[in-house]
């Protein structure tokens, strides 16, 4: 696996975040490591695929969680904040050490080899996340039983009813 720029080795908290309304929210991963914190934001789309992966990984996995010692000795320095959109996420996990690593790139950065952070997290963190994750993009607005497109709270014009009623509820 390429080089990170910065590495959060002792996770604190590693938490999925919707912000907004359903229909205009964003989403994003916080994530405190010692005296350092970062908001990776990104795509409805990238948090569920990552949420599915981790499922994915865990269950082809054996349950022993050994992570007794440090996954790295290059934890970011104190202080640092982190607070970027994310271009592309890379998931994996370390056998030798029971870790799970999720490095994100800043959309911006012109070099994508390397990854503008490494987050290392335990198996009990990413199961955690994970769930987080897919009630968070569960939680979306209501699917019209008719086409099955989202609905707003004001309801939609569902072309099933060739515009001739405004579906404003799902009873």
């Amino acid at each position: 696996m390429a080089e990170a720029k910065i590495e959060f080795t002792r996770i604190s908290r590693l938490q999925p975040e919707a912000v907004g309304q359903p229909g205009k929210r964003t989403f994003r991963i916080l994530a405190d490591s010692e005296s350092s914190t970062a908001s990776l934001w990104l795509e409805k789309e990238q948090l569920l695929q990552l949420a599915v992966g981790v499922q994915q990984l865990l269950t082809t996995l054996s349950e022993d969680t050994s992570t007794d010692r440090s996954p790295s000795d290059n934890e970011a320095p104190g202080l640092t904040r982190l607070d970027f959109r994310v271009g592309k996420l890379v998931f994996g996990h370390d056998g030798t050490n029971g870790y799970f690593i999720i490095d994100a790139h800043d959309l911006e950065d012109e070099d994508e080899d390397e990854a503008t952070v490494r987050l290392w997290a335990t198996r009990s963190q990413m199961i955690s996340f994970a769930e987080e994750a897919l009630k968070a993009c569960a939680a979306g607005r209501p699917i019209c039983p008719l086409c099955n497109r989202p609905m707003d709270p004001d309801g939609h014009e569902c072309p099933r009813v060739n515009g001739h009623a405004k579906i404003t509820s799902l009873e």
